[in-house]
Formats: structure tokens, C-alpha cells, sequence
């Protein structure tokens, strides 16, 4: 084979040439195809400071890296992500593009008050951020603080406020708790902050925090939640008093709430009219008599005698006779001037409520119960069904009443229907197709990567480098065909003394063959059978 090399033209020689190398670099190349791993996304979007750091210590762990096009991620092999992760956790790494109060570790000798108040500034909000990027579905934060200079006059005092910038994670969303906390977190990290001047806006430029502190525009998510307790709470009484009876899978059950949510106080004081003296409470009580005059009508004989003072009062046994002439009756005194007053005060009936309605009263309550028809088997084991009864249902609609805590007077609403619900009987779980299984896709891409390596390898085998052998493999058979019938000729020319020339020249060989052909043309036959057989 390598004598034969010889008698090639050059460009067979290239071409073989060409063909061992394509095989070569072929074999090497799927080898290294076998041997990359898959690169997965470490962390995207990194600062300087952080993505040399973190480089830094790749190189240190021996874990290879690279970048993704346009150098917006930082790759390491699939198998190594978690662990990277850790352990460049474990040193603290990556810090964020936002500083904190190490800030302060490094302040000048103889910096202003001015910069000094810039620094803290600037640290406080790296703190902030910092501790916003806690929370899961925040990626990044960046927070700008608005502090005032502080005055000594209130009427030039100003409050400070703040902005909050956030980047969420893909397919991640913040409700209005976690906004919420976000906002009371940074207020009460700053002095004289209020929560109502904080602002929080995610990347796609959606205001977060709008009605934050307003409750009148709309129920908030914790209302909206505390109505879906409610209503599965009774939708499960309905269903745990109503499933030993008629089976947990023949009930269905919704109930909608209408829930009040304002928060009312109400004070009210109420005079009741007054009651019957013999019924009332004397308060107070003042009686007044007023005398202008003696009293007496003027009597006796004028003179010295008169200006006597009076003797003691007696009672007489016979009165006097009036003035009329009449001795059985008395003489009435003379009143000049008489005023009396009488002054009663009686106790008020006064009533005095103060009323504080609870928050998350049920105004209605709508109630809809679904019930399966009765299934009844024969003895021959056939499964029937037939409609409830006028009794049954009655007896439906007294438990859902008293479960429920059914009310007429507020406009709670029952509906119980009876039907047949329909058997679908009990669906398998669809198995996903064997070329959808995410290991068999795995496996497939392994296959094919193969398989493509070894198809690469046999057409550079029977394209390239076979076409370029096939000079070598001409040039053996034309030497079997030269040697052969000398050989063959030779081991005759001993038995049959045939003179064989020294010289294998062209010329020579076609002479002996004729004469073999002559004296022996079996062997010349058999000769020729050999090679049509041989495919030669």
C-alpha cells in the first residue's frame, strides 16, 4: 500500500491528503462538541465593580465562564449555577450597584457639612434599596430621598419624600401589601417622612402606590379576600351538612355575599315626652307666699284703748257675730295684698346612645345549591335515577337555611334545583406524548448529535477519503493480474518444461500467456472463472 503511494498523481495524493485531515478534525471536533457543557445565566445586568469581583472569584473556584452576546449576562456551566450562586453569596457578592453606610468608613479629614450630609444621604438610600431588594420579586431598586434643609420657622418647614424606582422579575408582579409594606418601610426609615409622600413606580412605569392611603375609592385586596372567606366558608357548611346525605359528589354549592364594609358612629340622644306627675321624679320643689296688710279688719272703740298692744289670742268659745249679724259664722280677716308661687321641677327623661356599627356586616347573602338525582340498583345490579321528592327537598331547603343563618328580613335569596348531573366518569390524566417529555427531548438532542457526528464521518469515509484510495486499490489488482498468470505458468513451466523468460517484462507475459493458452487452456479458464468470481 505505501509502495503504491508512489504512483499517484499529486492531486490524488492532496485529496487523500485532505480527507485524513477532514476525518481528523471531524473526530476532534465532536469530541469537543461531547465535552462543552451547557452554559447557563449566572447574573444579568451587572455593575463593574460587581461583575469584576465576581470574575475574580470564578477564576479563583476554577469554574469557567463567559458572556452572553452583547455582554448583558455572565454564563457558567449548567451544573454549577446553584453552587456558584452560593458560595458568591457567602462573600457577599454581588453587592449592587448602590453603596450603604461603608460609605462613612472612608470620610476625609476636614470634609464640609455639606458633603458629609451628601454622603449620609447617599448611604441611606443604598440602605434602602438594599433592604428592598429583599423581597422576592424585586430584582433591583433605586431610591432617591428628598430631605430638606431644616428651618427654626414652622411656616418654612417642609416635609421630606421619597421615590422609589423598582425592576421586577419576569412573570413577577407586587400586590398592594407588598407595595404598602415597600412605602411603610422607607417612611419610617426617615425621619418626618409620611407615607403619603412616598411614590413607588416599577420599571415599565406604572405608578405602584397610587391609593395607598385612600380606602374610600374601592375595596382593598384584604376586603377582597375577607368576602372569598366568607363565601367559602359557607359554601362548605352547605356542603359538609348536605354530603352524608346525598354524597359529597351529587351537592354543588355557591353562595355570593354582599358584604358592608363602611365603618358608621352614631350618637343620638332622644327626650322622651313627660310622663304623669304620679309617674315623674320631683327634682326640685320651692313654694312662695307673699302678705301685703294686717290680715285683721279694724275693730274696737277709737281712742287709748286701741293703741294698747293686742292681749294673747284665745279661742273664743262663741264667735263673734259677722258683719252681717250672723253668730254662727266668723268674721273673714281683711287681706289687703296676697301673692303666692309654686315652682316644681321634675326629673328629664333623656336617652343617650353612642353606636359603633362593626365593619364587614353581611347585608345578603344569595345561596344556590345543586343536588343529583337519587341513584338507586336493582338487584340485577342495574344503577338507575330518579328526581327527588317534594319531601326531600324541603328538607334541603330547611338544612341550607339554618346552616347558612338564613335570613328573610335583610333579602337573603335560596335556590335548590334538582337534576341529573351528567358522568364523564373519571378522566385519566392525559399522559403527555413520549416526544413532548422533556427527558426524552433531552435524550433525542444527544441522539442526534450523534448521529449527525457519525453521518459527518461516513461521508468524509466514502466520499473523500475511498474515492482517493481507489488509484491503490487499481494498482494491486494490475499487479494480481501481472503476477498471477506468471506464477500460475511458472509452477506449469515445471512440470510441463516450459521455458519461462528471466525478465517480467509486458511483452514476455503476453507471449507465456499465449502459450499457456495454447498447451493448458483449462488453467487459463479456471484462471479467468477465479477472477470473474473474485469480482477482480
Amino acid at each position: 500500500m505505501l509502495g503504491n503511494l508512489g504512483r499517484l498523481s499529486l492531486q490524488q495524493k492532496m485529496g487523500i491528503g485532505i480527507g485524513i485531515a477532514a476525518l481528523i478534525a471531524l473526530l476532534a471536533g465532536a469530541w469537543m462538541w461531547g465535552q462543552t457543557p451547557d452554559y447557563r445565566v449566572l447574573y444579568s445586568n451587572l455593575s463593574d465593580r460587581d461583575g469584576g469581583a465576581i470574575i475574580e472569584s470564578l477564576q479563583q473556584m476554577n469554574i469557567p465562564y463567559k458572556f452572553a452576546e452583547g455582554g448583558g449576562a455572565l454564563m457558567v456551566p449548567s451544573n454549577q449555577v446553584h453552587e456558584a450562586r452560593l458560595k458568591l453569596a457567602s462573600q457577599g457578592l454581588p453587592k449592587g450597584g448602590s453603596v450603604g453606610f461603608e460609605l462613612m468608613e472612608n470620610q476625609k479629614f476636614g470634609i464640609t457639612q455639606f458633603a458629609e450630609q451628601v454622603n449620609y444621604q447617599r448611604a441611606l438610600e443604598g440602605e434602602l434599596a438594599r433592604s428592598v431588594q429583599t423581597i422576592g420579586a424585586v430584582a433591583s431598586a433605586r431610591i432617591h430621598l428628598a430631605i430638606p434643609k431644616p428651618s427654626v420657622f414652622v411656616k418654612d418647614q417642609q416635609k421630606p419624600s421619597a421615590s422609589v424606582v423598582l425592576t421586577l422579575r419576569g412573570g413577577r408582579l407586587l400586590d398592594s401589601g407588598q407595595v404598602s409594606a415597600i412605602v411603610h418601610l422607607i417612611s419610617s426609615s426617615v425621619p418626618d417622612l409620611e407615607a403619603k409622600n412616598v411614590t413607588v413606580v416599577d420599571q415599565d412605569g406604572t405608578l405602584l402606590s397610587a391609593g395607598q392611603d385612600d380606602n374610600d375609592t374601592g375595596m382593598d385586596a384584604k376586603q377582597i379576600e375577607y368576602v372569598k372567606q366568607v363565601e367559602q366558608g359557607y359554601i362548605k357548611r352547605i356542603e359538609n351538612i348536605l354530603a352524608p346525605l346525598y354524597g359529597a359528589e351529587n351537592v354543588r354549592a355557591q353562595v355570593t355575599a354582599n358584604i358592608d364594609f363602611a365603618r358608621v358612629e352614631q350618637t343620638a340622644e332622644v327626650y322622651n315626652p313627660n310622663p304623669t306627675p304620679n309617674e315623674s321624679s320631683i327634682r326640685s320643689q320651692q313654694n312662695s307666699e307673699t302678705l301685703n296688710g294686717s290680715g285683721l279688719a279694724a275693730s274696737g272703740v277709737p281712742g287709748a284703748l286701741s293703741n294698747q298692744p293686742p292681749v294673747p289670742a284665745t279661742a273664743p268659745i262663741v264667735a263673734p257675730p259677722n258683719a252681717q249679724g250672723n253668730p254662727n259664722q266668723a268674721a273673714a280677716p281683711r287681706v289687703d295684698n296676697l301673692h303666692k308661687e309654686s315652682t316644681i321641677n321634675y326629673e328629664l327623661n333623656r336617652t343617650i346612645s353612642h353606636t359603633v356599627m362593626p365593619v364587614g356586616m353581611i347585608k345578603r347573602l344569595s345561596v344556590a345549591v345543586v343536588v343529583n338525582d337519587r341513584k338507586t340498583t336493582d338487584s340485577k345490579g342495574k344503577v338507575s335515577s330518579r328526581p327527588l321528592s317534594d319531601k326531600e327537598k324541603a328538607q334541603i331547603d330547611m338544612l341550607v337555611k339554618d346552616a347558612v343563618g338564613f335570613d328573610s328580613s335583610r333579602g337573603d335569596s335560596l335556590n335548590i334545583e334538582n337534576a341529573s348531573f351528567k358522568d364523564y366518569g373519571e378522566e385519566a390524566p392525559k399522559e403527555v406524548p413520549i416526544w413532548k417529555q422533556t427527558d426524552m427531548i433531552e435524550l433525542a438532542k444527544e441522539i442526534a448529535k450523534y448521529l449527525i457526528i457519525t453521518v459527518v464521518m461516513l461521508l468524509v469515509i466514502f466520499k473523500v477519503i475511498k474515492p482517493a484510495l481507489r488509484p491503490l486499490e487499481a494498482f494491486k489488482v494490475d499487479e494480481h493480474i501481472s503476477h498471477e498468470p506468471v506464477q500460475a505458468a511458472a509452477e506449469h513451466a515445471e512440470e510441463e518444461k516450459i521455458i519461462v523468460p528471466a525478465s517480467p517484462s509486458y511483452e514476455n507475459n503476453l507471449n507465456l500467456a499465449k502459450q499457456i493458452a495454447q498447451q493448458e487452456p483449462k488453467i487459463v479458464a479456471s484462471v479467468i472463472k477465479e477472477w470473474v468470481n473474485g469480482n477482480e
